[in-house]
């Protein structure tokens, strides 16, 4: 008892000790932070961390102080919005992006501080241990954003790698080439301005061929000292996926204005936005005043289609496994979440205790037909000659209201974040029920990695170009709005059934969940959207301008919220959706979910906002009529 009291005490003291020396690295006093079980992560001004054990051995205190210090670095070095500005769209070159960037922060940070520098050295040397980097023998092994990263590190901060990496790197190093090796020694150079150093980034990106070059009209005024970074043109033509080589090596810089004047929606401020603007509206390029790339061909300007909609698919969760399975698979997510259900089943019974408050009961009295006034009974009892009293309930707003749950189903949300979601429909959907609020569970995904039949079909067509959506959509009804919970709740186990999770087309998705909105008779249609990612599809965006899906998913935002027939509301995991959607939440791990559902449900059942609600849609349907 007294051992396991002191390892308690020691435990929460180092709990104390690091989220002190994590503000103050970060220089900001109001960082929240959570030891929760899991990797470290940050959203905003929350930060998260492993869960230390009790013992507490000397490794895991090594491990602990370097995620913490890196997220300290990242809240004090990095901004979102510069970072945002030149973020690629494509996976792959994302995930390198953002590495780069981490590299960057926390060089810079660590630069003065020895203690610091030495906590993110062995971090880093642990990690390349765990993933196995010393057994590594074909370049090919190594994942492209890891060995990116170090590379950079390197050239910024002078120091090795870990010797576990060093092997697999020196493999890396002879194929780089005299581009890829200019723009690590630009951002070496650039390290300590990040607008410029993103720029470099971007430069090596596109020397690898992992995303589209940047074209850059002037330099940008903010980045002093960053005249080395402006050769603009140099890189331009470099192609970012298959059939567009073409089309870039005959669009050189003598572009006409005609030829570039289509697709207005994708720089609808215009173009003498700076860095901090164009971030706001997350467009794939540099900020500051540019020409636009003319497009790869006229048929792009039509606007985002799709190449065939004949291999799409709509399908019930219980057509797409046997029973048996969908059983087991419900089984397994009820072990998996015991711990959680119960800190989600005491928020839904709060919600569920504001909702039926809300729902009081109001009645009509003294009418000469309805239901028997039993309360005023007395009166012709004392005097026989009064005429019996009769009332009638109020037909009340709150009850003419559906909510549709869409949840990603891509590969990028496995494990505990599809598992947390599957959950949380769950119980949502049982909570609204019994406050007589009919919900619908809907999931998207694609039915095939790389294109499926789609793709297929567009080869044998002699590929021709801008084919526009190439893939096989796959939308899942887990629960229907007028099912009962007791029947669907098998369905949502299927979430977790390997090989079901892979692409993501959220403008579709939504469009397609919208759609089913409309045709409900219900006045208030709610949509909550809980994605952990841009949408991406590596089938289509190979073929198509690198930002394609992503300026679908803003067209279609953008009308659904201008229309007001649906309230629109998204919730990010690990990933900003403020920039697509006008009421959204970020949360920084799975396990917030459940609670950030409940308390944008109870937000949205507010009394006065359901009322202003109610008061709009009846004006709406006036104006109709």
């Amino acid at each position: 008892m007294s051992g396991g009291g002191k390892d308690t005490t020691r435990s929460e003291e180092f709990k104390r000790a690091t989220t002190g020396v994590l503000r103050a690295l970060a220089d900001c006093r109001e960082v929240q932070v959570a030891f929760q079980p899991g990797p470290c992560g940050l959203a905003g001004k929350r930060a998260r961390l492993p869960l230390p054990t009790r013992a507490l051995p000397p490794a895991e205190i090594a491990r602990l102080r370097g995620a913490a210090d890196s997220l300290a670095l990242r809240l004090r070095h990095h901004d979102d919005a510069v970072h945002a500005a030149r973020a690629p769209a494509r996976r792959e070159a994302r995930d390198a992006y953002d590495q780069l960037e981490q590299a960057r922060v926390e060089v810079v940070g660590a630069r003065f501080m020895a203690g610091v520098a030495a906590n993110l050295r062995a971090r880093l040397a642990d990690e390349c241990e765990a993933e196995g980097y010393d057994r590594m023998t074909l370049k090919d092994q190594l994942p492209v954003a890891a060995a990116l990263s170090m590379l950079a590190r390197e050239r910024m901060s002078g120091e090795p790698s870990p010797e576990a990496a060093r092997r697999v790197l020196n493999l890396w190093r002879g194929t780089l080439g005299e581009a890829a090796d200019n723009a690590l020694s630009e951002m070496a150079a650039t390290q300590d301005n990040q607008t410029a150093f993103t720029r470099a980034a971007r430069k090596l990106l596109a020397a690898l061929d992992l995303a589209e070059a940047e074209v850059d009209a002037e330099p940008d005024n903010n980045d002093a000292g960053d005249d080395a970074g402006e050769q603009s043109g140099q890189q331009d033509n470099a192609p970012d996926g298959e059939g567009q080589s073409e089309s870039d090596a005959d669009s050189t810089l003598g572009a006409q204005p005609e030829q570039m004047d289509g697709q207005a929606s994708d720089d609808e401020s215009g173009d003498d936005r700076d860095d901090t603007a164009t971030a706001a509206e997350g467009e794939d390029r540099p900020g500051g005043p540019q020409p636009r790339r003319e497009r790869p061909s006229v048929d792009s300007e039509i606007g985002y289609r799709a190449y065939t909609r004949s291999c799409d698919e709509e399908v019930s969760a219980e057509d797409l496994c046997d029973p048996e399975e969908l059983t087991r698979l419900r089984q397994q997510l009820d072990q998996q979440l015991q711990h959680l259900q119960g800190v989600v089943a005491k928020l839904a019974n709060r919600l569920q205790r504001r909702l039926l408050a809300q729902q009081t009961r109001a009645w009509d009295f003294d009418l000469e037909e309805g239901l028997l006034d039993a309360g005023r009974l007395a009166r012709v009892v004392v005097n026989p000659l009064q005429a019996l009293s009769y009332k009638r309930e109020r037909d009340t707003d709150f009850r003419d209201t559906v909510v549709t749950l869409l949840i990603d189903n891509s590969g990028s949300m496995r494990g505990r974040p599809i598992t947390v979601a599957a959950m949380c429909g769950d119980i949502l959907a049982r909570t609204l029920e019994r406050c007589a609020v009919k919900v619908e569970v809907l999931g998207f995904t694609t039915r095939a990695w790389k294109g499926g039949q789609s793709r297929e079909r567009w080869v044998a067509d002699g590929k021709p170009r801008n084919p526009g959506r190439l893939n096989d959509l796959r939308h899942i009804i887990y629960k229907s709005a007028d099912a009962p919970w007791r029947r669907s709740r098998k369905n949502l186990g299927l979430m977790l059934r390997e090989g079901l999770l892979k692409e993501n087309i959220d403008g579709e998705a939504l469009q397609w969940a919208y759609r089913r909105l409309l045709l409900r008779t219900e006045h208030r249609r709610i949509l909550m959207v809980i994605s952990d990612g841009a949408p991406v599809d590596d089938s289509t965006l190979s073929v198509n301008p690198g930002n394609y899906l992503e300026r679908h998913l803003r067209e279609v935002i953008r009308d659904i919220e201008s229309r007001d027939m649906v309230e629109l509301n998204a919730i990010g995991i690990g990933h900003d959706v403020t920039r697509y959607y006008r009421r959204a939440v970020t949360i920084v791990d799975a396990e917030e979910l459940g609670g950030t559902m409940m308390k944008k449900l109870t937000e949205l059942f507010d009394e006065d906002a359901g009322l202003a609600w109610a008061r709009a849609a009846s004006e709406r349907s006036a104006l109709v009529a």
